[in-house]
């Protein structure tokens, strides 16, 4: 398995109704990161804070020179955009860049190396 290249194919596939943001999340926000929170409406996600219309696409992901995709809220990003990507199988599906041929063949190996790599981010897959 790759680095992540940051192609940004799994932001821009689930920036819009497949990511949900916890309790938590939304409570940290409002209180702590209000520059978010105001994208939220009626705990879900992204809006525009001027008309509440829903966005196509996470305002906080900025394609930089080379479709570099970069996330403005990294640090501070929902609970699912730290899980991901949870399954082999997913990534696949969302052509992830990261996965080589290899990881293809053998994905209960290739989920092993994921687990590990994702290891400070969310529980291992069961």
């Amino acid at each position: 398995m790759k680095p992540c290249t940051q192609c940004g194919k799994c932001c821009i596939k689930y920036s819009v109704d497949g990511i949900f943001a916890s309790q938590s999340d939304l409570d940290f926000w409002e209180e702590h990161r209000p520059h978010i929170y105001q994208h939220v409406k009626n705990d879900k996600l992204w809006f525009d804070p001027k008309t509440s219309r829903q966005l196509s696409i996470c305002p906080f992901l900025n394609n930089t020179k080379h479709n570099i995709y970069t996330c403005d809220i990294y640090h501070d990003r929902p609970e699912d955009c730290k899980h991901y990507p949870v399954t082999i199988d997913q990534m696949i599906g969302d052509e992830c860049e990261m996965l080589e041929p290899i990881d293809i063949k053998n994905t209960k190996r290739a989920q092993i190396k994921l687990d590990i790599l994702m290891m400070d981010s969310r529980p291992a897959h069961p």
